[in-house]
């Protein structure tokens, strides 16, 4: 099982996150929000640096970010999106500068919200 760390008030991170869910059949992935006691408390425990505000993977003991942790999440995914572990071979610092970029830009792009989502009752137990 992986544990995703998520931008609790970004519309694109809480997207990503439906889009994770809805694609996940065999229930691999638990969720939290950066903002919460328990994306803190994960972040703190897998020393991931403050300044990750996007997107977080801890699978295996070990905390990926920014593309990796994009990557790796969609390679446990139904069919396509399996397929987006190929790019893993590109190089991280090239997979990272179209990351960031995306990153830096998806307030402007996608707006945010004043708080974290809400999980649907259904899916209720996969969040911390």
């Amino acid at each position: 099982m992986g544990i995703i760390l998520f931008d609790g008030v970004c519309n694109l991170c809480n997207n990503s996150v439906r889009f994770i869910i809805q694609r996940d059949p065999m229930r691999e992935f638990k969720f939290a929000s950066l903002q919460s006691e328990a994306g803190r408390r994960f972040s703190e425990q897998y020393d991931i640096p403050d300044s990750v505000d996007s997107l977080v993977l801890i699978k295996d003991g070990k905390g990926y970010l920014e593309s990796t942790a994009a990557l790796r999440i969609a390679s446990r995914l139904k069919w396509p999106w399996k397929m987006c572990r190929v790019f893993l071979m590109i190089p991280k610092p090239l997979r990272d500068l179209l990351y960031r970029w995306i990153a830096a830009n998806r307030y402007k792009w996608f707006g945010r919200n004043d708080s974290c989502m809400i999980p649907s009752k259904e899916n209720k137990d996969r969040f911390l």
